[in-house]
């Protein structure tokens, strides 16, 4: 199957926090960072997802905001730190390409955006992914 959804970074389920009807799964990415998504109780059933398993965290470009430092009295758990690898400028948006520990991040920001942090090859930014935004598949 292929999927237009271009960040794809494995990674191995830590934990589960069920609650009524979603859950809360934590991932230690590849790279060694930590990762988690908020997904309905029947997908971590239908996934079979436990403690140790194998899983691909995936998330959509336009679901990923970009930082040039620390964020603090942010809801946003996902913070992975990079740095830019690629930008790409079209008239109204932008493609950055952020790699980070095991693997690399594509964001769609704006292109004012990209202008207004300076974004170039080699800037240190901080990924932000709001954990309903991650969507899970199994390994």
């Amino acid at each position: 199957m292929s999927l237009s959804i271009r960040n794809q970074i494995p990674g191995t389920v830590t934990s589960v926090t069920p609650g009524e009807v979603m859950a809360t799964v934590r991932l230690r990415l590849d790279g060694g960072q930590d990762l988690t998504a908020a997904i309905t109780l029947e997908a971590v059933k239908d996934l079979g997802l436990a403690e140790g398993s194998a899983v691909r965290a995936m998330m959509k470009a336009t679901e990923v905001a970009l930082a040039t430092g620390p964020v603090t009295g942010l809801s946003i758990r996902n913070r992975l730190p990079g740095t830019v690898s690629d930008v790409a400028l079209g008239g109204a948006m932008a493609t950055v390409k952020v790699t980070v520990d095991g693997g690399e991040l594509t964001s769609a920001v704006t292109r004012d955006a990209v202008t207004d942090l300076g974004l170039a090859p080699g800037s240190p930014v901080v990924a932000l992914i709001k954990s309903t935004e991650v969507s899970l598949t199994s390994v």
